[in-house]
């Protein structure tokens, strides 16, 4: 926590209400009624003693948020109720000035990203658990076929290694399987598979890499260098030809992109998050232009496609949760031009709409 003062109110925002009062208070924000959320201010789930008979009486006045921090102001006339804290305490915190208590959580998210620590169900929280114990094991199993099958994939399919992608396409549908169902719309829309494509999608979470190696093609997609470094996972991400980054190394964006239309000219396809990285809120963010300049220069078509319920079975920073529902792809017609700002607009307005009103 950190402590910024002003002008006038006592440094304690955080008391209970008299026993037996049935006042209420009706314009405390979600985070105070509700209790702790993730991406709000945490004021500790306090109840603030209040008169709603007179304003000159009023213990808690919370006037407004400013960028995302909760601000909880005392009036010194108002002592703390006895019963909660000595007399003591009390009388050293009597003060003349205005303390603000501003979190260290705050402005780390948004009012529809928040959860309530009380919301997250045991339920979700076991499937979490599940869930990563039946992937874990389903790429135990079916590692094996990759590495043997790797050098003849290699001398054969070098680019595209529709083989690899097979394997990791029975991999993603044995883990979601017991979890959700996938219904996918627009499948009449994806090009030949053997014809190269800049596949695009939104990103809501950590579940939309399984939900998309379902569809059973061969693109290659970008992940962070690290995660190569992961045993069986990055071995098998090596072994499909996924395409590693370096987020804050501009060299090795540029080489990345490079590899991307290689790998096309070559008869493969590529996949991006234009975002680049989940939405925290679930809200689709800005898009990046590197996809569509590959798809410019290299003259293939870019496929729109929009991801709907991943973010909710697992939303974002919720990693070890696996909530009840399920998911839905929409592959849209193809999109195709020489100017990437065209693409890029053309792309994201198709979404974005999609979202709007299938969402």
């Amino acid at each position: 926590m950190e402590l910024s003062s002003l002008p006038s109110v006592s440094p304690l925002a955080l008391c209970h209400p008299k026993p037996g009062s049935s006042a209420t208070l009706p314009f405390l924000p979600f985070s105070i009624r509700k209790g702790a959320n993730f991406g709000y201010s945490l004021c500790i789930r306090a109840t603030l003693r209040n008169s709603c008979n007179s304003a000159q009486n009023n213990f808690l006045h919370i006037s407004r948020t400013h960028e995302g921090v909760s601000r909880c102001y005392v009036n010194p006339k108002e002592g703390l109720n006895r019963s909660y804290y000595n007399s003591k305490l009390h009388n050293q915190n009597k003060m003349s000035r205005y303390i603000v208590a501003r979190s260290e959580f705050a402005g780390t998210g948004t009012p529809e990203a928040a959860y309530s620590l009380s919301e997250i169900k045991l339920g979700s929280k076991v499937r979490g658990v599940c869930f990563y114990a039946v992937t874990a094991i389903a790429a135990i199993l079916l590692i094996w076929f990759m590495l043997v099958s790797h050098p003849f994939v290699l001398l054969f399919d070098r680019y595209r290694r529709k083989a690899q992608h097979f394997i990791a396409k029975l991999w993603a549908m044995a883990t979601v399987a017991p979890f959700f169902k996938i219904e996918f719309e627009g499948l009449e829309n994806l090009p030949p598979e053997d014809v190269p494509a800049v596949y695009v999608s939104n990103h809501q979470s950590f579940l939309d890499i399984y939900t998309l190696l379902t569809l059973g093609r061969s693109f290659k997609f970008i992940s962070k260098t690290g995660i190569f470094l992961y045993p069986i996972i990055g071995w098998a991400m090596s072994m499909m030809g996924l395409i590693p980054l370096k987020r804050m190394d501009s060299r090795s964006q540029l080489d990345c992109l490079k590899r991307c239309m290689d790998l096309i000219r070559n008869g493969a396809s590529v996949l991006f998050f234009p975002e680049g990285t989940r939405s925290k809120d679930g809200k689709l963010g800005a898009f990046k232009k590197g996809a569509f300049s590959v798809a410019a220069k290299t003259g293939v078509p870019v496929v729109p496609m929009t991801l709907i319920g991943t973010g909710k079975i697992m939303p974002s920073g919720l990693e070890g949760v696996i909530n009840s529902g399920s998911v839905k792809v929409v592959i849209h017609k193809p999109i195709k031009g020489s100017d990437p700002e065209i693409l890029c607009n053309e792309a994201r307005n198709t979404i974005a709409d999609t979202l709007k009103h299938q969402g």
